[in-house]
């Protein structure tokens, strides 16, 4: 065979080759298994209160889906459907959630965010057994954070005695007066706060003698140490000092916060650093004021609560009211 003939069918193989794989690549993009993302919030008119819905289930009327999907705290669902499944295709979604009305949607298979809206239940009111309406008013959060505090636990005081006698000439004998004239004495002290404890305004004085005739020389380490060590010269006759302190202890300890949640409509909605504790609600239920720990269960007798956390670490916090209670207006 020629050399022309067979580099033209090494040509045509090449190409046929090539579009094979193009081929391939196409029906692996029109045909492959889809993930359908979205989120699930409350049909209002007012987009301030479409609030997110959790626990709504979500799934197709044919067999496409791997498993059905719930919404989370947010609302946000994702449904994954099956393979081969082509780009394009019409496939019916279908929501459902006991408070809220039963919605069936048709949806092309496509790479897009769904936002899907259900309307509150239409429960004919006859239908149910009156209860009467709880107020809940003036709503506040309460948590702690914890910090490192420093305590005041107490206070050292120590005197001691510096032993000399004035009016000796040093002959340059230290230690001296200042001035290199008298025969001197230095003298020293020591206090210790105790294990983990420090001192915080240390001061050393004359209190007795010749204090005119004396010189505080150091108080070293005289603040968020564990000892202090005080030294004093005198050049005359006996003098006495005294060392004073405060007792200080760092430590970590909680601190109080509070602050208030928004409210629209019947639930509410607060963000909390991730390392909050204690967290609980203060409100008003029919007038009178009552703190709800929301304890790790998120349990409250008027409302039902969830979470959920950012990848800042805040935790949000959202509540929805029970059938039977409503908010009054926060202040």
């Amino acid at each position: 065979m020629k050399t022309g003939t067979k580099r033209s069918l090494w040509m045509v193989l090449a190409l046929a080759a090539a579009l094979i794989l193009v081929g391939v690549l196409i029906r692996r993009h029109l045909l492959k298994p889809w993930t359908i993302m979205g989120v699930v919030v409350v049909q209002d008119a007012d987009t301030r209160k479409q609030l997110p819905i959790a626990n709504v289930e979500i799934t197709t009327t044919d067999p496409l889906e791997v498993a059905p999907s719930r919404s989370d705290s947010s609302g946000f669902f994702k449904l994954k459907l099956s393979q081969n499944l082509k780009r394009g295709r019409i496939v019916t979604l279908r929501f459902r959630h006991p408070a809220f009305e039963p919605l069936a949607i048709d949806e092309i298979v496509d790479d897009k965010i769904f936002v899907v809206h259900l309307v509150p239940s239409s429960t004919n009111a006859d239908d149910v057994p009156r209860r009467p309406v709880t107020a809940v008013g003036n709503v506040q959060v309460r948590y702690s954070l914890k910090a490192m505090r420093t305590v005041n636990i107490g206070s050292a005081v120590k005197t001691f005695q510096i032993q000399n006698v004035g009016n000796i000439p040093c002959e340059q004998q230290p230690p001296c007066s200042p001035d290199g004239k008298w025969k001197a004495t230095v003298g020293t002290a020591t206090l210790d706060a105790g294990l983990g404890n420090a001192f915080q305004n240390a001061r050393v004085s004359c209190i007795a003698g010749p204090c005119p005739f004396t010189r505080i020389e150091s108080d070293e380490a005289s603040n968020n140490n564990q000892t202090i060590t005080a030294s004093a010269r005198n050049w005359s006759d006996p003098a006495t000092f005294l060392v004073e302190a405060e007792v200080v202890h760092t430590m970590e300890s909680p601190i109080d916060r509070q602050s208030y949640p928004i409210i629209y409509g019947s639930a509410l909605t607060f963000t909390l650093p991730n390392d909050a504790e204690g967290v609980s609600l203060e409100a008003d239920i029919a007038g009178k004021s009552v703190i709800f720990p929301l304890g790790p269960d998120l349990y409250l007798t008027w409302a039902n609560c969830s979470i959920t956390v950012h990848r800042d670490e805040t935790s949000m916090y959202h509540c929805d009211l029970k059938p039977s209670f409503r908010f009054q207006s926060q202040p």
